[in-house]
């Protein structure tokens, strides 16, 4: 790495440390998942490789824990691993990048990478020479920025529309009719007439609720640098207007995805959003259910927003380092792993080779398969670290319109005047 490039990411570093300091206010303690506690300063000594995960659910007896020790005996190092909850692991990553002491290997949220890049803290795919060229482009888009690429995805995860079959079979809806927001808007009325709930979803004013928001934006055909686009709004209104009728009840302003899937859980709705993470308490909910893509205004599929890490090496002051965390980082990504880690984590393969495989072995993840490829990166379009200063205003927007405080226009203008003053 040349000078320039040093220096560059160190005055990055500096700024998002300082950044990242007054978020540390608040933040729970970490949250250790059974691997190694080793300190960031003894990391790496001798025959060990540090690797940090957001995954602190998993111990070292789990898939996910053995796996990185097999990795680690092929790459000829012992792992030490930590893992934290997503927040508390961007934190302590970019402390420990200011100290000179960030892990070999860090496995991190997708829309973090960018933040991370441009921190200086990640060094690029091609300075370790890892190879994307299997991962689907839409995927890898999520670990870009600057036109480099900082990593590679260890599975991806999106939203699309459950439904409880016996709902809509008493409402005379067949599932296959919904194809559009008219055909979705026809069945939901249905729905209400034959005294069932129609919808649930998750309208909390957090991330949350942006990531549940996007695939009804991004299906209207709108750009996340233009909040207030008649298509914007046009997205907005059907959700308020889903309100308005009783559609879809009060509570998905405070719903979180998990309290949104509970509602869903009841039998009474018709459909619930969520994701490829409640596939097993699908199968829990003693009702018949099935699922289709979310559709697009016009129909097709919506583009949802992809959720799941990336794999990606930090910079080192040792630069000898590297050729382990690339032995590392390869095997847990290859072909083999990712049978291993996706069905561990409830993800989809980023490469079609392994989708085709996690197809053959459950059909019921076809449509998450597809929904995966309409999907895309929440800092793609090289928003990178522009996306949370859109964000926030973006659900606030929504928080206005579901509330009735502000009609979907004044929300997403106001949004938008928000969104364009922070991203100056």
């Amino acid at each position: 790495m040349g000078s320039a490039t040093t220096n560059r990411r160190a005055a990055g570093l500096g700024l998002a440390v300082l950044a990242a300091a007054g978020g540390l206010i608040g933040c729970s303690s970490s949250s250790s998942g059974g691997g190694g506690t080793a300190s960031a300063s003894q990391a790496g000594r001798g025959g060990t490789s540090t690797i940090w995960d957001p995954y602190p659910q998993y111990d070292k007896s789990s898939a996910w824990g053995k796996l990185l020790d097999t990795c680690g005996t092929q790459a000829g190092v012992e792992v030490e691993r930590t893992a934290y909850d997503t927040t508390d692991l961007t934190n302590k990553t970019l402390l420990a990048a200011q100290q000179g002491n960030a892990p070999d290997v860090l496995i991190v949220d997708n829309p973090v990478v960018s933040t991370l890049a441009e921190a200086g803290v990640l060094t690029t795919t091609e300075e370790n020479k890892l190879d994307t060229s299997a991962v689907a482009p839409n995927l890898l888009a999520a670990g870009q920025s600057g036109g480099e690429t900082y990593g590679v995805p260890i599975g991806a995860n999106t939203l699309a529309l459950y439904y409880n079959k016996e709902v809509l079979k008493k409402a005379g809806v067949d599932a296959a009719s919904v194809t559009d927001w008219a055909s979705l808007t026809a069945a939901l009325e249905k729905v209400k007439a034959a005294g069932k709930k129609g919808i649930t979803f998750s309208a909390i004013g957090t991330e949350e609720g942006s990531f549940q928001f996007l695939p009804w934006f991004w299906g209207s055909g709108a750009q996340l640098t233009k909040l207030d686009s008649p298509d914007g709004v046009a997205a907005l209104s059907l959700w308020a207007d889903w309100l308005r009728k009783g559609y879809a009840p009060n509570s998905v302003i405070n719903n979180t995805q998990t309290t949104s899937w509970q509602e869903f859980a009841t039998g009474d709705f018709a459909f619930g959003e969520n994701g490829t993470w409640q596939l097993a308490n699908a199968g829990k909910t003693g009702f018949a259910y099935g699922i289709i893509p979310i559709p697009g205004k016009d129909g097709g599929t919506a583009p949802a927003p992809t959720g799941g890490e990336f794999v990606t090496i930090p910079v080192q002051k040792d630069a000898a380092r590297y050729a382990t965390s690339q032995k590392l980082v390869m095997c847990l990504t290859s072909t083999d792993s990712s049978l291993t880690t996706t069905t561990t984590l409830s993800y989809v393969a980023p490469t079609e080779q392994v989708q085709a495989k996690q197809v053959e072995q459950n059909p019921s993840l076809k449509v998450w398969v597809e929904a995966v490829k309409a999907a895309k990166g929440r800092t793609s379009d090289d928003l990178g670290t522009k996306y949370p200063k859109i964000s926030e205003p973006m659900w606030g927007a929504v928080q206005a319109a579901l509330s009735g405080s502000k009609s979907p226009q004044q929300a997403m203008a106001d949004a938008e005047a928000a969104a364009a003053s922070a991203t100056r």
